[in-house]
């Protein structure tokens, strides 16, 4: 199985000597292209892996290896940094850590604005041919399967299965200060990260909420969803606690708003029979509310069923999950040229560890990056699951 982005940074570092690992990380205290880490945090360090650990959660994993490189070069260690690039691939966009954001809480286009310098990106325009979701082994597909048997949810064979993902984005808006800068960035992620797992994408971009409701409805009727065994829902938007906002919502005339509850009704048992009893994952990134500060998440308890169905009835709401980019009437950030912090996680975390964690416990490790101050920096935002009804666990087995 190929290495993860932190091992090739742990063997690196591993290789370098004590004066060498000193340079390293002095210069990454003053690292000249956006911010630097904070001396305390490189105080922290006590070995290759802490190291490999801290470029990680501050870069993602698809930053990390171009800012190690660079750094590796400035110090005269280019026997290194040329085994670094070979082993883990270059040409990688580097991505900075997370400063200079912006928000429009709750689509009232106003701007905040976080502390911090001014964030130079380096990109590169074909930093997903260099990278690739660490795909599954038969071998560990075969274990899981044999180990828990009828608590996994089948995962039809590529050859003979028709996936398809939703994926809506609204980016400009008839309200021109609501504009949702950086928002093209998530959008080429997700529909990439979409398509690592083997999901055919529809996409549509700057719908109303009207536009929304029908793309989702004609989604749930794809004839499609028989042959699959799976979806992806993912909009992004400006959002309400509730609400998902089209593009000619404004102040003076706040109608234009879609209801999370009708992504549920068009996907559920009984609008889209090609779905039922198999997975649908909902990924939201929009505002739902303005208040900031630190948040807490809670799933909450299931409630007691009021009866048993009997065997001639099916659930009308089953075999959802999704992650919510905040907790109720809370803001969602978004840098301006790196995208939201929720997609860049969720892209990372399912790209890295979909070969071995079902959805749920990817998931929780897309929240536990909101609770990482490293990374979150002064900012607080905190993604959550939420309506989630999954009976069975939903591995995505990439690449089988």
């Amino acid at each position: 199985m190929a290495k993860s982005t932190k091992e090739h940074l742990e063997d690196t570092f591993n290789d370098l000597g004590t004066e060498e690992l000193k340079r390293f990380k002095n210069k990454l205290c003053d690292r000249k292209k956006g911010a630097g880490i904070r001396k305390a945090q490189i105080e922290k360090v006590a070995d290759a892996i802490d190291l490999a650990d801290l470029m990680v959660r501050t870069f993602t994993s698809t930053g990390a290896v171009p800012a190690a490189i660079e750094i590796l070069e400035a110090i005269g260690c280019n026997e290194q940094a040329a085994e670094l690039k070979e082993n883990a691939g270059h040409g990688l966009p580097v991505a900075q850590p997370h400063q200079d954001v912006v928000d429009y809480g709750a689509g009232q286009g106003q701007k905040v604005e976080g502390q911090g310098q001014k964030v130079e990106l380096t990109l590169s325009d074909d930093w997903h041919k260099q990278l690739h979701v660490v795909l599954c082994s038969q071998q560990f597909k075969d274990k899981i399967i044999r180990q828990n048997g009828q608590e996994i949810y089948e995962v039809k064979e590529k050859k003979v299965r028709k996936r398809l993902a939703l994926l809506i984005n609204n980016i400009d808006f008839d309200e021109k200060a609501m504009t949702r800068r950086g928002a093209d960035t998530d959008e080429k992620n997700m529909e990439w990260l979409l398509k690592e797992l083997d999901y055919q994408v529809v996409k549509h971009k700057n719908l109303s909420a009207k536009e929304m409701e029908k793309a989702v409805k004609d989604f749930a009727r794809r004839e499609e969803h028989a042959q699959s065994d799976s979806t992806f829902v993912v909009i992004m938007s400006h959002g309400k606690r509730d609400a998902i906002l089209g593009v000619h919502y404004s102040t003076s005339d706040p109608s234009d708003t879609f209801l999370v509850d009708n992504i549920y009704r068009s996907l559920n048992t009984e609008n889209c029979p090609g779905l039922r009893d198999k997975p649908k994952v909902i990924l939201i990134q929009a505002c739902r509310g303005g208040e900031s500060g630190r948040m807490w998440a809670s799933d909450g308890e299931p409630e007691e069923p009021e009866g048993i169905e009997g065997d001639d009835f099916v659930h009308k709401e089953k075999d959802f999950i999704s992650l919510m980019s905040c907790t109720p009437d809370t803001k969602s950030y978004r840098h301006v040229e790196n995208g939201t912090f929720y997609v860049q996680n969720v892209v990372d975390v399912l790209m890295n560890h979909a070969h071995e964690d079902h959805i749920e416990e990817l998931f929780r490790k897309v929240i536990r990056r909101f609770d990482s101050t490293d990374m979150m920096g002064s900012y607080r935002q905190m993604a959550c699951k939420d309506r989630a009804s999954l009976p069975k666990l939903f591995y995505l087995f990439p690449g089988l």
